[in-house]
């Protein structure tokens, strides 16, 4: 699966349990298909923070998928 259909899905599943900021930055690349120079510069913040962010909203998707398992069970119905 392409990784970004896959951060989509996630983000999908899991992204309420993210907080605000994240939610909104992770958001924008996923749902927005924005850059991390283009989030960095709507934000105010470096591209390496934005990058840093985005890296620990994969790992903690990715540890509620490893625990609860919604995404697979959703592409099994399918």
């Amino acid at each position: 699966m392409e990784k970004l259909v896959r951060q989509g899905m996630l983000y999908d599943l899991y992204g309420e349990l993210l907080t605000e900021h994240q939610r909104m930055i992770y958001g924008e690349l996923v749902n927005e298909d924005l850059s991390l120079t283009e989030i960095a510069e709507i934000h105010g913040i470096t591209k390496q923070g934005v990058h840093d962010l985005i890296k620990r909203c994969d790992k903690t998707l990715e540890g509620y998928e490893e625990k609860l398992h919604l995404l697979e069970k959703k592409l099994a119905e399918d």
